[in-house]
């Protein structure tokens, strides 16, 4: 097994532990910055945020988590840092782009003028900067790679993104996860990835909890990748006891080698204020680090699922994924 890259250095795969997925300790939307209102970047008082809503999960013991944040949703990995020294909790932060309509492309569009190519090649020498010589200034090193799609479709500046990452992964070793929206294009994402040589054990597809068609999660297993149901506590959309059920029916027919769980939670980000009325908070009442820990995994033992693979779902996978190659 390898070593990791964690915000704070390589550390030995065993000293994971239990492990959340896909979180954002600090993300922020693209234009905030742009707001007059917005309230002004104060980096210590967002460490304070990011520490008070991280440190449940530790009381349940999280040993780590993966920073699923890319470039464009406002990284910052000198308060994973502080964060992570401060807790005393293993952070893996991502190198990588989200989706072309969220995300912030302007730039890069411009330099590659004469198409995909461009941006294929431009994209890859973004990520291996990072992945070999550290984020800016920082000295932190990546540990995951993230891709995103956007819903029902791969764009081409998508597509140039996941070529890119697969590119990067196979001279690095390092795992691709990934964004799919509102539970589309997960088949389409492991086969183009897979397609471009990837080994479907770096991959793990996220937010496959968005779909609850069974039909669409063993498209995606079959691909022999890792998935993530990740979106526990996001029930704008599809309530979390269908999650639970497609969980528990997966799990049933064998499947617990390869699921991992989280949250996506975003436990800090920059721009305007505001409070949702309350009839907008209730389908995010529970969503929160520690969620899983004090709601799913309850009912999932409940319904008979064994200690040993809910450890399989929140140590051992996060730990092959990370470290296996």
């Amino acid at each position: 097994m390898k070593k990791i890259n964690t915000v704070l250095g390589l550390i030995s795969p065993e000293d994971l532990g239990s492990t959340l997925v896909h979180e954002h300790i600090v993300a922020s939307q693209p234009g905030w910055e742009c707001d007059p209102l917005s309230r002004p970047y104060d980096r210590g008082k967002m460490v304070q945020r990011s520490l008070r809503a991280l440190e449940p999960a530790k009381t349940f013991g999280v040993g780590a988590v993966i920073d699923a944040t890319p470039i464009d949703l406002y990284r910052d990995v000198e308060i994973l840092k502080e964060v992570s020294e401060q807790l005393q909790i293993h952070i893996i932060c991502s190198t990588g782009r989200y989706t072309e309509e969220r995300g912030k492309w302007g730039y890069l569009k411009g330099r590659s003028s004469s198409g995909v190519g461009d941006m294929v090649s431009e994209l890859y020498d973004g990520f291996m900067q990072e992945i070999t010589q550290g984020i800016g200034q920082s000295g932190v090193k990546p540990g995951v790679i993230k891709v995103s799609t956007g819903l029902g479709c791969i764009s081409s500046v998508e597509e140039a993104v996941l070529l890119a990452a697969a590119r990067a992964s196979k001279e690095t070793g390092l795992p691709i996860i990934t964004h799919t929206e509102d539970g589309t294009m997960g088949p389409e994402q492991a086969a183009l990835l897979i397609g471009e040589g990837v080994d479907p054990k770096r991959l793990m597809i996220g937010h496959m909890c968005g779909n609850p068609s069974l039909q669409y999660q063993l498209e995606v297993l079959n691909q022999g990748v890792n998935i993530a149901f990740d979106r526990f506590g996001i029930e704008l959309f599809l309530p979390d006891k269908v999650r639970t059920a497609m969980l528990i029916g997966l799990l049933g027919i064998g499947y617990e080698d390869r699921v991992m769980l989280s949250h996506d939670y975003i436990g800090c980000s920059s721009g305007r204020g505001g409070k949702l009325p309350e009839e907008g908070l209730r389908p995010v009442a529970n969503w929160s680090h520690d969620h899983v820990f004090r709601n799913i995994i309850p009912a999932l033992k409940a319904a008979g699922v064994t200690e040993a693979q809910i450890r399989t779902m929140l140590v051992d996978n996060p730990r092959r994924l990370l470290s296996e190659w």
